[in-house]
């Protein structure tokens, strides 16, 4: 079965991240990713680009569905 930890393993391996957060239930996950990568994309500029870096677990059918908040460290840090 998918964890949450497996999936953090992909996101950090493929996407600098300073807060990475990822719960779920086995097939639906949601995260929360925090990365100065993110500075001046857009909301679905920022989830494509996680997209990108899950792309082979998608097809694969491995992952089926994650939620995200994405979030540059200053909009982390605003929201206490």
């Amino acid at each position: 079965m998918l964890t949450p930890k497996q999936i953090e393993d992909w996101i950090a391996a493929g996407l600098e991240c300073s807060q990475l957060a990822v719960n779920g239930d086995g097939r639906h996950f949601e995260a929360l990713i925090v990365s100065p990568l993110f500075a001046g994309l857009s909301r679905v500029q920022r989830q494509q680009r996680v997209n990108a870096v899950l792309k082979e677990h998608f097809e694969s059918e491995v992952l089926h569905a994650l939620s995200m908040q994405c979030l540059t460290p200053e909009e982390a840090a605003s929201r206490g």
